[in-house]
């Protein structure tokens, strides 16, 4: 029986921090929580992640592809289609960011608050 790995994302050599952000970088959480909707083109993708280029976005589907967060499939057909989806870790990581997106756009009013009371002790 060989020794599980422990992993410490707060220790600077540990390689989940690598997938700890591309899950929650400003495209890799928009990407997870857009296929927590379902599977989607490429460029499907592209318009409900607005303002993402298509650059971007096939770095960050790869990069999550890879982390084993979202599979891509191939169709044999004429003219290519691609499909995405989350595979069954993505699917558990897109619901704990949906969980946190909803919190955010919840108390987004009180942030906005928040804000104005800062800048305005701050404003020189």
């Amino acid at each position: 029986m060989t020794d599980a790995l422990v992993f410490d994302v707060f220790a600077r050599g540990c390689t989940s921090r690598e997938t700890l952000e591309h899950a929650t970088g400003r495209w890799g959480a928009l990407t997870l929580a857009a296929l927590h909707e379902g599977s989607f083109r490429f460029n499907e993708l592209r318009r409900r992640v607005d303002g993402v280029s298509e650059k971007m976005l096939a770095q960050t589907l790869h990069a999550l592809e890879r982390d084993g967060l979202v599979h891509r499939e191939a169709q044999p057909v004429n003219p290519p289609r691609v499909d995405y989806r989350l595979t069954p870790l993505g699917e558990d990581v897109a619901e704990r960011l949906t969980a946190l997106i909803g919190l955010v756009e919840g108390r987004m009013p009180e942030v906005l608050a928040a804000r104005r009371t800062y800048d305005e002790a701050h404003a020189d």
